[in-house]
């Protein structure tokens, strides 16, 4: 059973690791504000979830105590972490922040100039 739960512990907090690892690449490779937001939010919110689960089996399996404050940590961060990904790129398009200059697609561009208009 040890063994099990081993393997377990190390899967989720080696996929935790190499999404983190994949955040931490995409920070520093994407072009704009806004996929570098994309990269944070959804990518490191699935690292610190998966290595938070790995602690949380640890405790459970291994030393046999239920901790349900992590179970709630890991409710919290994924509830939060997109969301606060999507207010940060929201308010960087509302402030001006200038798009990548090969982006294909502009679907906010018609909503803000109508929301525009309406409050003048």
């Amino acid at each position: 059973m040890t063994v099990i739960a081993n393997i377990l512990i190390i899967a989720t907090i080696s996929f935790g690791t190499i999404f983190i690892l994949v955040t931490a690449i995409g920070l520093i490779r994407l072009p704009d504000a806004y996929s570098r937001a994309h990269a944070a939010s959804k990518s490191a919110t699935l690292g610190v979830m998966s290595i938070l689960l790995g602690v949380f089996f640890h405790f459970w399996l291994i030393e046999g105590t239920f901790n349900s404050r992590i179970l709630l940590g890991i409710a919290f961060l994924f509830i939060t972490g997109p969301v606060g990904g999507h207010m940060m790129g929201r308010a960087a398009y509302l402030s001006g922040v200038k798009l990548w200059d090969k982006t294909v697609r502009d679907d906010l561009a018609e909503v803000v100039k109508k929301k525009r208009e309406n409050l003048k």
